[in-house]
């Protein structure tokens, strides 16, 4: 029998603010439209986003457009439909993230599930990692703080709560962002913002899930939170 949690925060958002999530998505399906590839300066500092469950590099096109505006070379994940964990989700990655790379240090943006991914990545090579930002990612807390998790069950094939990688609350080991809205009709505020020790700043925008991603106001406003916090950590900027 599952228990509504005493904190507000932790209360997965109601079912009717998914379906405007859904509705949100809708009109901006235009704005996928594009080359899947590299895009920004040549000589940019690297940035690698990680879509969300369920969404793609085509879903993501308008937040690493932003990223690209803002003078980073921004890249894909280069897999497709996010479904979810696989056993080798992390080594495939760290993959990527080294042909991308090419010796530099990469800036991992994630949204959603990809943020998880994206902290994951950074335990396991921390030295290639410039910082990460999470973008309305379920990273602490209970992970069926958030109204998809049944899906997610269905979809990734295993209990949310056993995924076949570690899925830890602790901070990675480099500067870590975690943006996170009150309007996030996906997941619950305390999930995506999570306890003060597991992220180095945690920042409040006030964007709808999708809008991290999809939204032009959303994934400006994600790109100088970006530049303000690495700023802040004394990481170069474009």
């Amino acid at each position: 029998m599952s228990v509504t949690p005493a904190d507000p925060d932790e209360r997965p958002p109601s079912q009717l603010a998914k379906l405007h999530e859904l509705g949100a998505l809708a009109p901006r399906v235009w704005r996928g439209f594009g080359h899947l590839g590299p895009r920004g300066p040549d000589d940019g500092p690297r940035c690698l986003v990680i879509p969300g469950f369920v969404a793609t590099d085509r879903t993501s096109m308008e937040l690493r457009r932003a990223f690209a505006e803002g003078g980073w070379r921004t890249h894909g994940w280069n897999m497709g439909l996010n479904k979810g964990a696989r056993p080798d989700i992390l080594q495939v990655l760290l993959a990527r993230l080294r042909s991308i790379g090419e010796g530099q240090p990469v800036l991992l943006v994630g949204w959603s599930l990809g943020g998880v991914f994206a902290r994951e990545l950074a335990r396991e090579c921390p030295d290639e990692v410039s910082a990460v930002v999470s973008l309305g990612s379920p990273f602490s807390g209970d992970p069926r703080w958030n109204n998809v998790w049944r899906l997610y069950e269905w979809v990734a094939g295993h209990p949310v709560d056993r995924p076949p990688i570690e899925r830890s609350h602790a901070k990675p080991p480099v500067p870590t962002l975690a943006l996170w809205s009150r309007r996030d009709g996906i997941v619950a505020p305390r999930a995506a913002y999570g306890l003060p020790e597991e992220s180095d700043c945690a920042v409040e925008i006030g964007c709808s899930h999708m809008g991290f991603a999809v939204g032009r106001s959303g994934t400006r406003r994600v790109v100088a939170e970006t530049r303000a916090f690495l700023s802040s950590r004394g990481i170069a900027v474009p």
